[in-house]
């Protein structure tokens, strides 16, 4: 039972909801601040999942040529370019200010809301790991950061950030039962180095988050491709030949 793909997913539709109905009354102080405790806790979910790790040499490899892979095929750029063609559908559905610049403004600030809710580093390794574990605790944990980050955004763009929640869900469904077809071949130290793996692109999140460095997060997920089975040809051939 995808708990945590479900939950996700209806914490945009509420956060949408309330930013639309409070955003107002919040003050840009209150919501700058309030993204700083966000970001603390992508720190706090980032260093608990590398705390799992089982073999760094393998998880370490991984990001790095996983990253190099991703830029080399600007995978963010193809992500950002299926955000715009979901901009555009969920866009059909309410109408525009009329203002150029305005629509400009408000159709950047879109992509980026799709592309953070959609296709982040959280959101696909959670979705992993419930379909292989059944723990749902990252996706539950980024269902709490999404609530107020949903808010945020809608102060405003108002009800049309609820929507987003449509093919969000869609996408971590796929990624979650699709995970279940994987999780037989994997053993519990592939499964320890994925969830390292992912705890890095997790404290990369929580440094864009801060605006402190604005890291390549999309391209950085082919890592977590890459990371498993990695992981099991460092444990049977690598390591013994090192030890």
């Amino acid at each position: 039972m995808p708990i945590g793909v479900i939950v996700n997913a209806l914490s945009v539709v509420v956060g949408g909801v309330l930013g639309n109905g409070i955003g107002k009354k919040l003050s840009a102080d209150f919501k700058i601040k309030l993204n700083m405790i966000l970001s603390c806790c992508a720190f706090t979910m980032g260093i608990s999942s590398i705390c799992l790790m089982k073999n760094m040499p393998p998880v370490i490899f991984s990001v790095i040529v996983g990253t190099a892979i991703g830029l080399a095929l600007h995978l963010g750029d193809w992500i950002q370019k299926g955000a715009v063609q979901m901009n555009r559908l969920i866009m059909g559905l309410f109408s525009r200010t009329g203002d150029e610049k305005a629509d400009k403004e408000f159709t950047a600030a879109m992509i980026t809301v799709i592309v953070l809710f959609c296709a982040s580093g959280t959101g696909i390794y959670g979705s992993i790991v419930a379909g292989m574990e059944g723990d749902h605790s990252i996706l539950l944990a980024k269902s709490i950061l999404d609530l107020p980050t949903a808010m945020i955004f809608s102060c405003s763009m108002g009800i049309i950030v609820a929507f987003i929640a449509i093919p969000q869900c869609l996408i971590f469904l796929l990624l979650f039962f699709l995970a279940g077809v994987i999780f037989p071949l994997t053993t519990p130290e592939m499964i320890s180095d994925f969830k390292a793996c992912g705890g890095v692109l997790l404290i990369a999140t929580g440094f864009r988050m801060a605006k402190l460095k604005d890291y390549p997060i999309a391209d950085m997920i082919p890592s977590m491709i890459l990371v498993m089975p990695m992981s099991w040809l460092w444990v049977n051939y690598l390591l013994p030949l090192v030890s």
